[in-house]
């Protein structure tokens, strides 16, 4: 278990990041990852950048389609590349209140609203936030997100599905990968190794 915090430590300081993209529930990985690099650089001179934790706070943490945190843990999640109708009885069964078409409702601590806002646009959130005042039906803002999310991971989606089915790119593209981080690792990683003195004999 500790080990996990350490090795995500060690991907960040590798490569400097000063700003890492993190849910609420990582912010004490990265703080880990930044006493790291003031321990080394205290010991050994200044190589680490101490990372930020950069968190947006719209969607900092999801809830789930039952309300809770969302996490594959408690089976309530949506997973973006199911196929549509899979997508869509998925989020007809997020958990609402009873109140009724009509009936005003509260966009704080919905759920719906809160996974609808990490997709939307500041002007689309402000327009839903206006037809929950207005009394929207539960299913209509089940539809509304459903629409949204469908339309923001379609093409995303279609790529998935392609390069699962040409899984050489996906070789190529991670080879590609490792060899431009490898370009800025190896060099590092000999600083390191001399800053502490593991050097050639």
């Amino acid at each position: 278990l500790f080990m996990y915090p350490v090795l995500m430590g060690a991907d960040i300081l590798m490569f400097n990041a000063h700003q890492v993209p993190v849910g609420r529930d990582q912010v004490q990985h990265i703080e880990m990852a930044r006493d790291m690099a003031y321990s080394f650089n205290h010991r050994y001179g200044e190589h680490f950048v101490p990372p930020e934790a950069e968190i947006e706070d719209s969607v900092a943490t999801l809830p789930g389609l039952d309300g809770r945190k969302m996490s594959k843990s408690y089976d309530n999640h949506i997973p973006l590349f199911a196929p549509r109708e899979q997508l869509k009885k998925l989020i007809a069964g997020i958990v609402t209140d009873s109140r009724t078409p009509g009936e005003p409702k509260e966009p704080e601590g919905s759920a719906l609203f809160q996974i609808y806002q990490a997709f939307a646009s500041a002007e689309e959130t402000l327009a839903l936030r206006q037809a929950y005042a207005d009394g929207i039906s539960w299913g209509d803002a089940k539809q509304l997100l459903f629409e949204r999310i469908y339309r923001e991971i379609s093409p995303m989606r279609e790529n998935y599905l392609d390069l699962m089915n040409h899984p050489a790119r996906i070789e190529t593209i991670l080879l590609a990968g490792a060899t431009k981080a490898r370009k800025i690792a190896t060099p590092f990683m000999g600083q390191l190794r001399h800053a502490v003195g593991l050097r050639d004999l």
